[in-house]
């Protein structure tokens, strides 16, 4: 897991390509990385762009990863995560683009119960940072302003603030997420799943496994709509009394 220091590191980063014009594009991977063939391979809906993985080995036994897209000739390179290269992920990633193939979210595992998203916003054969802040942060944040959080604390010497932090992306956005019986414009929105463990002996606030929300991709702003009440409800979980 990334420790608190990396964690800022990984913020600042992102906020200095945020507001920035892409960085990405290059000749392909740096030196040292090969394409990962046991990772997944994954393509825009509209089959224009596809993503390959590229990892470097490190003494430790450990792997170092850059995400690199290019065209269906294999063309147009652009590293997706340049602002990272310093601190890159360890782990590989996944992929999933809106039905319009204009915007695109990475799944990222960052350590043992820990995993964040990234959202990008495409343009042509280019990505950018669409928050300017890290996607998987801004969801906390949000989650930390409704009443579901009450009683629940984020501890600031813990990457995240929380225990075994993960934020996933709940399935269905390729297909404006249908089999929720939602009936949402095209592209429009991005389901958002988070979740967090106490740990210790004297565990006495609640946490949540599986708390869902909104993103309104917009408008930029988050929400719980009222048909993830009874889910939302069963999600908060409570220390044993005993």
């Amino acid at each position: 897991m990334f420790d608190h220091k990396l964690r800022k590191t990984w913020i600042l980063l992102w906020l200095g390509v945020a507001t920035a014009a892409p960085a990405g594009a290059a000749d392909g991977p740096s030196a040292g990385f090969k394409l990962d063939r046991d990772a997944d391979v994954f393509k825009s809906p509209d089959g224009t762009v596809r993503f390959e993985q590229y990892a470097k080995k490190q003494e430790d036994g450990g792997r170092l990863f850059q995400f690199w897209t290019f065209d269906r000739d294999h063309r147009h390179a652009f590293q997706l995560n340049p602002d990272e290269n310093d601190d890159l992920p360890g782990y590989p990633a996944g992929f999933r683009f809106s039905p319009d193939s204009q915007w695109l979210v990475r799944m990222q595992k960052l350590g043992a119960g820990s995993q964040t998203l990234f959202l990008y916003r495409r343009n042509g054969f280019q990505f950018s940072p669409a928050t300017k802040k890290p996607f998987g942060e801004l969801a906390w944040d949000y989650f930390f302003t409704t009443p579901t959080s009450k009683g629940m604390h984020r501890d600031p010497e813990n990457p995240y603030g929380l225990d075994h932090a993960t934020v996933n992306l709940i399935k269905g956005m390729e297909e404006n997420y249908a089999w929720m019986g939602q009936h949402w414009p095209d592209s429009r929105y991005v389901v958002v799943g988070l979740s967090f463990d106490m740990q210790g002996e004297e565990v006495k606030a609640p946490w949540i496994e599986g708390w869902h929300c909104v993103y309104d991709l917009k408008t930029g702003a988050f929400s719980v709509p009222p048909d993830f009440a009874k889910n939302n409800a069963e999600s908060v979980k409570y220390p044993d009394p005993k």
